[in-house]
């Protein structure tokens, strides 16, 4: 059959994604109309039904969403083969890495000037993905995964462990008297909702027989949890290495007492078999990186 127009493609991956022809707009550079007449185009080329209309809403129809999850992959891979173009027309290569949220906004991207200027002649673009995928339908370089040695058909190399440390703003250490570790029965706290367990566990281990306060601030991401901890909103336990540079300004201080460890370790992660010059460059660059954890 014909293949449809990469506009029309297009816009039914951004309206499927966004469940929405008016945000798909927003996103193209087309008006609401424009999406939507598209979007039946291409419907008309298939001969099947992409969106159901709900009220003035969209909802994708089985056949849609099966599209949909595939062409998100087949653009993922058509946007990967012209950047890796342009980059070896200007004689530079191309990486693709999946990357964690907090770990690329907090660990990642500060250091990324150094890789720059050790390695002007690779080009890096990152993209959010928070479970191990299939390199083969995924397009991607390389990964950063967070969790076990356990992703099928990938080679993982060990960054560093998940370190958990107390912290706070200075003028709230200071405030609350926290060189006194009983005082933190009585303090705000600042809990990571996928982990609220985790300052029950530090109590016990730093031997305190009260119990943590439960109606502190809940957040879902860590970078939102330590920048409320920055604000002084509360104490937290967050990665070591993820508020490195902070305890090094004085803009967070650590709490006394105990380091939780985890079972679960940061990994850049690859495909098997041969690695290409710019992947090999960026593997040794990352594991120099590392520094010293905590005592």
């Amino acid at each position: 059959m014909r293949l449809p127009s990469l506009t029309h493609l297009r816009c039914f991956e951004s309206a499927a994604r966004h469940q929405s022809f008016t945000a798909a707009g927003e996103e193209i550079g087309l008006t609401q109309s424009a999406v939507s007449k598209k979007v039946k185009e291409l419907e008309a080329d298939l001969g099947f039904a992409l969106f159901q209309r709900v009220g003035r809403g969209v909802v994708l129809t089985d056949a849609g969403a099966g599209l949909a999850a595939d062409l998100a992959q087949d653009l993922g891979a058509l946007r990967t083969s012209v950047q890796k173009a342009v980059a070896a027309g200007a004689g530079r290569s191309a990486l693709r890495i999946a990357v964690l949220p907090t770990f690329a906004n907090r660990w990642l991207i500060p250091r990324l000037p150094d890789f720059f200027a050790r390695h002007p002649e690779i080009e890096l673009s990152l993209s959010t993905r928070l479970d191990p995928f299939d390199f083969a339908r995924d397009p991607f370089d390389l990964a950063i995964h967070y969790g076990r040695d356990n992703w099928p058909g990938a080679r993982m190399v060990e960054l560093f462990g998940d370190q958990m440390v107390p912290i706070s703003a200075p003028e709230f250490y200071a405030s609350y008297g926290l060189t006194d570790l009983t005082a933190l029965e009585d303090v705000p706290l600042v809990h990571l909702e996928s982990r609220s367990e985790v300052w029950a566990n530090w109590f016990q281990e730093a031997g305190i027989k009260g119990q943590p306060r439960q109606d502190g601030r809940y957040f879902d991401q860590y970078s939102m949890v330590i920048g409320a901890a920055t604000a002084g909103l509360g104490a937290a336990i967050v990665p070591f290495d993820m508020v490195s540079d902070e305890l090094d300004s004085g803009a967070l201080v650590q709490l006394p007492g105990p380091v939780l460890g985890s079972a679960k370790r940061y990994y850049l992660t690859r495909p098997h078999g041969a690695a290409t010059d710019a992947v090999q460059k960026f593997e040794t660059w990352i594991t120099r990186q590392l520094r010293c954890r905590p005592g």
